[in-house]
């Protein structure tokens, strides 16, 4: 996740009820495709990437587990290893996982509309990990979340604050044309399919 002008997460004070399995499996299996991708990089991308242009649902999904590089599937994993177990506690491991594979398909589907005619591979788990952060700020907005980053250390907030610069920095980003190679509106997509969901499940089960 871009990290750039905005709060860099260290660890939460939330804990969960259950062991993550399927967050720990996701982060495994990126780490493996990453190293795999490594032994024909550009083509594996090029091939294996989503491309607006050239719309394939296949892509969309492989997209999800290709990175372009060691700084790009770091910063994602750690973004999934501090909101995505208390997420997947929330929802339950099975749900978890259809959630978090539907919150990539909704990103990659809001970079469709948005960048059209795009035959640029698109890679990345950003998309669905966006997802998993607006659920996270549905579900703990009062969550302590500790942080440093390009407003230099800042301790501990909670969650709204954190996730909430972070979405505001991906819409200017977004309005801006950013030449970054980020595709800020998956991040936007993803997120805003978090949070409706996340909004749904809270509605249909308190607590």
């Amino acid at each position: 996740m871009d990290k750039l002008g905005q709060f860099m997460p260290l660890g939460d004070d939330n804990p969960r009820k259950t062991t993550p399995f399927v967050t720990w499996g996701i982060i495994g299996l990126n780490v493996i495709v990453f190293l795999i991708s490594l032994t024909a990089f550009e083509h594996i991308i090029d091939t294996y990437g989503f491309k607006p242009g050239a719309f394939s649902v296949l892509t969309i999904l492989t997209s999800m587990f290709l990175h372009g590089g060691i700084a790009h599937i770091l910063g994602n994993m750690w973004f999934l290893f501090i909101f995505g177990d208390n997420v997947e506690d929330r929802l339950g491991h099975i749900r978890y996982l259809i959630f978090y594979l539907v919150a990539g398909f909704a990103a990659s589907m809001t970079h469709y509309f948005m960048e059209i005619g795009s035959t640029i591979p698109a890679v990345g788990a950003s998309g669905a990990i966006s997802g998993v952060l607006g659920a996270y700020l549905v579900f703990f907005p009062k969550a302590g979340v500790y942080v440093s980053g390009g407003f230099g250390r800042a301790g501990k907030i909670n969650a709204w604050i954190m996730l909430g610069v972070w979405f505001v920095f991906q819409i200017f980003s977004s309005a801006l044309g950013t030449e970054s190679g980020i595709a800020f509106g998956a991040h936007i997509g993803g997120f805003v399919f978090g949070l409706i969901v996340g909004g749904i499940v809270r509605l249909f089960k308190k607590g």
